[in-house]
């Protein structure tokens, strides 16, 4: 499910699920989060890569593939994953094309540095099957773009394009999507020749200074997120996604 790559100092993650967009699941995110965690113990490594294999970085929570595990583990297992973000002493680098859509979304914004190609988009998705944004989203964006940015995408779900992304300022640049690879190659390159330890420093020194509050944002869509998980408002939008219809939501 998920391909992993050492280059010297470089290690590569790409989510390897191309058939459903990539859409995670809480296994795919438990996987990751392990990988993170033993990444940051490793002092060889000096910059990690997230990618997305075939058309897409990640479409978010995987809607139609049947689990045994109830929907509230893809969630907990997304914050797991963005506290190792935070935590790993690595600069981390999101590549995206395509889609990020819902916890892709915020898996890509957890990243330190987010590079797109031109055909990428953001989406907060999270509304339209009648939940609220998470994976820490309720405290990247707008620390990135605003209250007032940060509330159109929450409440009306649209997609925003990487080009209007990077002059929000919600990611670091975007590049023509075949120029993607070498651009991702070039940053991954001169990170991985900075000083380790100034890089790290820096890293920890602006989270705390930006995402400071992401352990209360993260309870506040835990709490949130559960209940609308079993809201009937969710039940309906997880049949009409299934039967790729528009749902109705009766506020229940």
């Amino acid at each position: 499910m998920t391909l992993v790559h050492r280059d010297g100092p470089v290690l590569r993650i790409t989510f390897n699920r191309p058939q459903v967009l990539n859409a995670v699941t809480s296994t795919v995110l438990d996987d990751l989060t392990d990988l993170l965690t033993e990444t940051g113990e490793d002092p060889e490594v000096r910059v990690v890569v997230l990618a997305g294999a075939g058309r897409a970085f990640s479409s978010g929570a995987d809607l139609t593939t049947p689990s045994d595990r109830p929907p509230a583990a893809t969630l907990h297992a997304a914050n797991r994953v963005i506290r190792a973000l935070g935590a790993i002493p690595q600069p981390v680098v999101a590549a995206v094309h395509g889609p990020a859509a819902g916890v892709g979304c915020s898996i890509a914004l957890a990243a330190d540095l987010v590079l797109a190609s031109s055909n990428a988009f953001f989406q907060l998705a999270f509304v339209n099957v009648g939940l609220m944004p998470d994976g820490g989203a309720t405290l990247l964006v707008p620390a990135n773009i605003g209250r007032a940015r940060a509330m159109s995408l929450a409440m009306l779900g649209e997609r925003l394009p990487a080009t209007t992304a990077a002059e929000w300022g919600l990611i670091h640049r975007v590049v023509d999507a075949d120029a993607l690879p070498d651009a991702v190659d070039e940053l991954a390159t001169r990170l991985s020749r900075a000083a380790p330890l100034a890089v790290t420093a820096a890293k920890r020194a602006v989270n705390a200074a930006t995402l400071g509050a992401l352990e209360d944002s993260l309870k506040r869509e835990t709490e949130g997120q559960t209940a609308l998980l079993g809201s009937e408002d969710f039940q309906t939008a997880l049949t009409a996604f299934r039967d790729k219809q528009t749902p109705s939501f009766s506020g229940r």
